[in-house]
């Protein structure tokens, strides 16, 4: 197989190691207006009436182990390999660009990898059967995120069924790494794959510069395979997802069954790109010559339909890719004459805790969320069954901290 865009150094540890040899955790952002306010994590940044129950038609949806075989080849491994566009070099200013940015330049117009691991009937097998998945849940993840996906399996990712709705998982993830490393790696991957039936793996480089593919890579696949999913949770692997919240207001809309457009999260407007090539999230004009940035929200997070979906796909045909994927979403459903709206439940700059005085992680502070970002597993493990906890007693102050 062949990875197309590749680390300049195939010995860079892992510290360091995300696509480019950056380790991600915070960006930084420019803004158009004063009275905007940063989300501080930009990496991976209402009415409730009486839920209506979805239940999934028995033969499938009673299956609590994977729905079926996996698959770790299919037919889409048979795509020609993409060859370099040489002519990004002719762009002005290219030589002066650092090598990452290069590199994305190169292999920009490169939206179709081998697909190594698949899971073709974790939606039932047919387009009617998808339509029975009521929450799927999609988990950006690495390679080497061993133990966040295994603590998600145990907690909010679990596939289960939740208030007469089903919740079904898939992380989605490319390659890292070379040699043996990337090998032993895909092995984990394929070993993960064959006992809980729910990775989506590429032959791409799996890094920050390549997180947009990642989610056009999965819309494929959502076309494909689960076109009919009513809702969907697109979030990385190291939140902490109040899925039962997240079943209850989704089927509080009423009206929509997944069948109208629907995106919520942490909405972030007035900002643009960031031009200081000393930033780890420096794009240059070369890459977006446009200074501002239509409104869309972090990607830490958020919550679509599948209607929402399917038209993100489809206006990714129409726009050139862009590495920050949650911009890129918002670039998708401004073609399609969409918005995104804010949800005050999506928390992806993390959670504001009244006071240094109390606990941070108190579970009556995320009893009533629906998701926040960043958590530890050990903190994603325990902070889920203590707001399960039975007799766990919350005060005002707990709660009305979680609305602010």
């Amino acid at each position: 197989m062949i990875v197309f865009i590749v680390e300049q150094h195939s010995n860079t540890k892992r510290s360091k190691l995300d696509m480019y040899g950056y380790k991600l955790f915070h960006k930084e952002y420019v803004f158009k207006n004063a009275d905007a306010k940063p989300e501080t994590d930009r990496c991976r940044d209402e009415k409730i009436t009486r839920p209506v129950p979805i239940h999934a038609r028995k033969p499938f949806s009673e299956q609590s182990s994977p729905q079926s075989p996996v698959s770790e080849v299919t037919g889409w491994h048979t795509r020609s390999p993409c060859v370099r566009n040489a002519s990004a070099a002719d762009v002005e200013g290219f030589s002066a660009l650092p090598g990452h940015i290069q590199d994305f330049l190169f292999y920009r117009h490169c939206r179709h990898f081998p697909l190594l691991l698949d899971v073709p009937r974790k939606c039932g097998g047919t387009a009617q059967g998808s339509a029975d998945v009521f929450l799927l849940l999609v988990i950006k993840t690495s390679p080497w995120n061993y133990d966040r996906r295994e603590v998600l399996r145990k907690t909010w990712a679990e596939e289960r069924l939740q208030g007469g709705a089903w919740i079904r998982r898939v992380f989605i993830s490319g390659t890292v790494g070379a040699g043996f490393e990337k090998k032993k790696l895909n092995k984990l991957l394929r070993l993960e794959n064959r006992e809980h039936g729910d990775i989506l793996q590429w032959d791409f480089n799996d890094s920050f510069f390549n997180l947009t593919l990642k989610q056009i890579l999965f819309l494929e696949w959502m076309q494909k395979s689960c076109p009919q999913a009513r809702f969907l949770l697109n979030g990385d692997d190291d939140i902490f997802a109040n899925t039962d919240n997240m079943v209850e207001y989704l089927q509080s809309l009423g009206d929509n069954d997944g069948s109208k457009h629907l995106f919520v999260g942490h909405l972030i407007h007035y900002v643009g790109p960031i031009r200081e090539s000393g930033s780890k999230y420096f794009i240059p004009v070369q890459v977006q010559k446009s200074n501002s940035y239509p409104p869309y929200c972090g990607g830490g997070g958020f919550l679509l339909s599948g209607f929402t979906a399917r038209v993100i796909y489809n206006m990714s045909h129409l726009i050139t890719i862009l590495p920050i994927d949650d911009v890129y979403m918002g670039m998708c459903l401004e073609k399609a004459g969409l918005a995104p709206v804010s949800h005050f439940g999506v928390r992806t700059a993390g959670l504001h805790v009244p006071s240094q005085n109390v606990d941070a992680y108190d579970p009556c502070y995320y009893r009533e969320i629906l998701l926040v970002h960043r958590f530890l597993p050990h903190q994603i493990f325990t902070m889920w069954h203590g707001i399960h906890e039975p007799d766990l007693k919350c005060g005002i102050l707990q709660m009305s901290a979680s609305k602010t």
